[in-house]
């Protein structure tokens, strides 16, 4: 293991997320965790809140080209890191199958 973050998702955007999963007729979605060198710092109704780690609602190639706007689900911190963090590669031969979606273009994703 090389870290350990917590991350805060409101009930809103959960509520949100799962209306676009039934809607979608999806068993579940991507959402990709972002983890930023830089810290975010502001003042929170509980005193200061430091934040570095984001997610946001995993995009297609296509969205990203088309430079769709993210749908952020939630963001928080690393609170541990032993400083090594390695990618998990994809077996070699082991396609992913291709998702089939209806579109919904009233939901945010």
């Amino acid at each position: 293991m090389s870290s350990l973050s917590n991350l805060y998702l409101k009930k809103e955007t959960l509520e949100t997320l799962l209306k676009g999963v039934n809607a979608k007729n999806l068993n579940g979605i991507d959402i990709t965790v972002s983890i930023n060198d830089e810290v975010k710092t502001f003042e929170g109704k509980n005193g200061t809140v430091v934040q570095n780690v984001s997610a946001f609602v995993s995009q297609s190639k296509e969205e990203r080209d088309s430079r769709k706007d993210k749908f952020y689900v939630g963001n928080g911190r690393v609170f541990w890191t032993d400083g090594n963090i390695s990618v998990a590669e994809q077996p070699q031969g082991n396609a992913t199958a291709k998702k089939e979606e209806v579109v919904h273009n009233d939901l945010p994703f």
